[in-house]
C-alpha cells in the first residue's frame, strides 16, 4: 500500500523536478559536444535535410541509452567494470578518428564523394559517447527518487526519456542550424581549416571526460 501511495505523490512532487531535469538536460545538449559538432559540420556541408537522419538518430538512441542505463543496464557495467572500460577507449579513439577526418576534411564544394553520419550510425554513436554517458549518469543520480515502487520508477524514467527526446532534436537542429548559415562563409578555404580545426579540438577536449 505504501509502494502505490508513493506512485500517486509523484505528480505533486514532479513539476520541480521536471523543470529542473529539463534545465539540466537543456544544458548538456545544447553546449558543444561530439554529437552538435557532427550536426554543425555536417550542417555545412551537407545542408540541413542530409543531417536529418544525424539528428534523429542522436534524438532517440540517446534517450534510448538513458532509459536502458536507468532500468537496470547500469547494473551490467557494476558486474563487470571492464566492459565499461572498454567502451570508454574505442569512444575515444572514435572521437580522434573523428577529429583527424576533420582536420583532412577537404571544402564542401570538393566532397562530392562524402556523405553524412547516418541515423545507424549516430543511434549507436551515443553509447560510445562520453559526454552522453557524464549527462545520462549524472541525471540519474540527481533527478531520480530513490525508494520508488518499480512501476513508479518506470514511469519516471519515462517522463525523463520523452524529455531528453523534446530537448536533444531542437538543440541538434539549432547547431546543425548555425552551420548551414555560416556554409557560404566556409568556402574560403583558410577561414574552412580554421573551422574544421576548432571542432577537432572540441572533439579532442571532449575525450578528457572519459578520463577525469
Amino acid at each position: 500500500m505504501a509502494a502505490l501511495s508513493r506512485v500517486w505523490q509523484r505528480p505533486r512532487a514532479l513539476p520541480e523536478q521536471l523543470l529542473a531535469f529539463t534545465l539540466f538536460s537543456f544544458a548538456g545538449a545544447v553546449t558543444p559536444g561530439p554529437n552538435n559538432t557532427i550536426s554543425t559540420l555536417s550542417g555545412a556541408t551537407f545542408g540541413f535535410r542530409r543531417t536529418l537522419p544525424q539528428i534523429l538518430g542522436v534524438s532517440i538512441g540517446y534517450p534510448l541509452m538513458f532509459a536502458a542505463l536507468g532500468l537496470g543496464l547500469g547494473k551490467l557495467f557494476e558486474l563487470l567494470p571492464w566492459l565499461h572500460g572498454a567502451m570508454r577507449y574505442v569512444g575515444a579513439a572514435f572521437l580522434l578518428y573523428l577529429a583527424w577526418k576533420l582536420i583532412r576534411a577537404n571544402a564542401p564544394q570538393t566532397a562530392g564523394s562524402a556523405r553524412p553520419v547516418g541515423f545507424i550510425e549516430a543511434f549507436f554513436f551515443q553509447w560510445l559517447n562520453p559526454k552522453a554517458w557524464s549527462i545520462a549518469l549524472g541525471a540519474l543520480a540527481a533527478f531520480t527518487t530513490p525508494g520508488l515502487s518499480a512501476n513508479a520508477f518506470l514511469i519516471e524514467v519515462g517522463i525523463f526519456m520523452l524529455v531528453s527526446v523534446a530537448v536533444t532534436f531542437p538543440s541538434l537542429a539549432l547547431w546543425c542550424l548555425f552551420g548551414v548559415a555560416i556554409a557560404a562563409m566556409l568556402k574560403d578555404e583558410k577561414k574552412r581549416r580554421i573551422f574544421n580545426y576548432v571542432l577537432a579540438a572540441i572533439l579532442v577536449l571532449s575525450i578528457a571526460v572519459l578520463f577525469i
